[in-house]
């Protein structure tokens, strides 16, 4: 019997300081402020800040906290907007050990104050235009040990109160420029914390860690082709999956940050021209409302322009319109539990020749794994068996790799549930098409199922927006006492345009079956989540409550 002796690839060749560090995307700033010192960081108005002082200033607030006492796991929340002091808390609080909890802005006192409790907050740090909505979040926590950290930015002239503790800039002032951002012990520490929407119950906390955030970061550089020194405008929340941990890419990419308050077609034309951007991100509604916004606005831009597209699939007229305007737009896919984007439609170059609808359609699919993602696929959720690729049948898009969450904060049964089965379930139902690329189907939750068939709601309202005169539609179930179910939509029409709920159902009748054509067209305001996602949990209560359809 040959005796087993130990490999020696292992033997003598273990992990030491030398050849071993933590993945973390704290060390990106870092790099760019040792290259790149007196590269332009941060824009904001007025305010122009190297990536020197932009370290420095995170190193300030490392200390700072330290200094209160904040440590390894310790929350620290955030109620910001895209402004230098939120990029700023990406690299500061991580660097102070701690975790950092960006919160929507648009929520109501009541869910900043659960997400307060639940995600344990020490700190909060909050811009002046919330002070209203945050000071009652505060009272409604019922916790007098939080502390909390205005920020007064200069370019917001609006109403609002300084409701904290101390002054944000007070707060740097008071931190070590020298201090040493903080560096994980073991890269599976938190990094951070997002709470998922909450349409059903109280919303989920999602933990990210730092190799995922890392990954994630260099995977967005990578898969999108981000050429160094990018000038990315921030349209996306930074407070929405860490902005698709796109601080963390532009502090690897030492490019320029170009911060925006608010998302107005206007401004974002403006900073196109006038900063020279390159990038950008959005859910459709973005840039539906680029492609419709007037042509003289976009007068003076000569330059590439690349917009990643993410949320719901893009209707075939937002990237037709982004291609008319001159956009470069890419589609990405994932979700808080994936760090953001953990798919992409990946290009191919013979897909420019094809006619532009055939081009469309291959652009406006989930597509393949990013390059940090080990695997995107779709699976029967009952059997766990890969669904045949032949673009006509359904299962659940299903992500494995280092870009998914490490679970749900304090919620082991939920995590253990999403994870069933070696992979993270996404309730997205989709296809696997020939070439091995995913094309989504629906929500599991937004299927309507009339008479015993199955109605894509996407499908449906793929062929409303191909009528000229809509902006926005969002199709969900309708009850029916004949059907059980029937395709219920809600339109927004482009300003100045009308048309007839008749004419519309015409035209649905000339792209899809009869059966899938909507029973009932409603024209009003759409509600969507302050990143674009169009809120269909609303619509669907709106429509229980109503007696007749027809």
């Amino acid at each position: 019997m040959t005796e087993n002796k130990p490999s020696p690839y292992q033997a003598g060749l273990e992990k030491n300081a030398a050849n071993y560090v933590p993945l973390t995307p704290l060390t990106f700033i870092e790099r760019s402020a040792y290259v790149y010192p007196d590269r332009v960081a941060v824009v904001h108005g007025k305010r122009r800040q190297t990536w020197s002082e932009t370290y420095t200033r995170s190193r300030r607030l490392a200390s700072a906290l330290k200094q209160l006492g904040i440590g390894k796991d310790d929350t620290v929340a955030v109620v910001l907007n895209n402004t230098p002091e939120m990029y700023e808390c990406h690299f500061g609080v991580p660097g102070a050990g701690a975790v950092l909890n960006t919160i929507n802005t648009r929520l109501d006192p009541e869910a900043i104050a659960f997400i307060l409790n639940h995600g344990e907050a020490k700190v909060l740090i909050t811009d002046r235009e919330y002070s209203r909505v945050v000071a009652k979040a505060v009272e409604l926590a019922d916790r007098s040990e939080l502390i909390v950290i205005d920020v007064d930015d200069s370019e917001y002239t609006g109403p609002g109160e300084k409701i904290g503790s101390q002054d944000y800039e007070a707060l740097l002032a008071s931190g070590n420029p020298d201090f040493l951002l903080e560096q994980p012990a073991d890269e599976w520490d938190a990094i951070s914390l997002n709470y998922t929407s909450g349409t059903t119950g109280n919303p989920k906390g999602v933990v990210y860690h730092h190799r995922g955030a890392y990954l994630n970061a260099m995977s967005n550089i990578v898969s999108w082709g981000m050429p160094p020194h990018s000038t990315y405008l921030w349209t996306l929340p930074m407070f929405h999956c860490n902005g698709w941990c796109f601080p963390w890419s532009m502090a690897a990419n030492a490019g320029v940050n170009v911060c925006l308050r608010r998302v107005d077609p206007r401004l974002i034309f403006d900073a196109m021209r006038d900063e020279g951007v390159t990038h950008y991100c959005g859910a459709p509604i973005v840039h539906s409302m680029l492609a419709n916004a007037p042509e003289e606005w976009r007068k003076g831009i000569n330059h590439k322009v690349s917009g990643l597209v993410a949320a719901a699939p893009p209707p075939a007229s937002v990237i037709e319109g982004m291609a008319r305007i001159g956009v470069d737009l890419t589609h990405v896919y994932g979700l808080t539990e994936t760090y953001g984007p953990a798919s992409v439609c990946a290009k191919h170059d013979e897909w420019a020749n094809l006619p532009l609808a055939d081009q469309v359609t291959k652009n406006g699919r989930q597509g393949v794994r990013y390059h940090a993602q080990e695997g995107i696929t779709v699976l029967d959720p009952e059997t766990m068996e890969a669904v045949p690729w032949d673009g006509e049948t359904m299962g659940e898009i299903m992500f494995r790799g280092n870009l998914v969450m490490k679970g749900y904060l304090k919620n082991e049964k939920a995590t253990a549930d999403a994870f069933r089965g070696g992979w993270y379930h996404t309730g997205d139902l989709a296809v696997m098409q020939s070439d091995g690329y995913v094309k989504i189907k629906d929500r599991s939750k937004d299927i309507i199922i009339s008479g015993g068939e199955n109605i894509s709601s996407i499908e449906v309202e793929d062929a409303l927006y191909k009528h000229p005169a809509v902006m926005s539609a969002a199709v969900v179930a309708a009850p029916d006492e004949k059907w059980g179910e029937v395709p219920c939509a809600f339109v927004e029409l482009r300003d100045g345009v009308t048309v007839t709920a008749e004419e519309l159902v015409t035209h649905c009748r000339a792209h899809l079956a009869g059966f899938k054509v909507p029973k009932r067209i409603i024209f009003a305001a759409i509600p969507k989540t302050s990143t674009g996602k169009i809120q269909k949990f609303a619509l669907r209560e709106q429509v229980k409550s109503t007696a007749s359809f027809g």
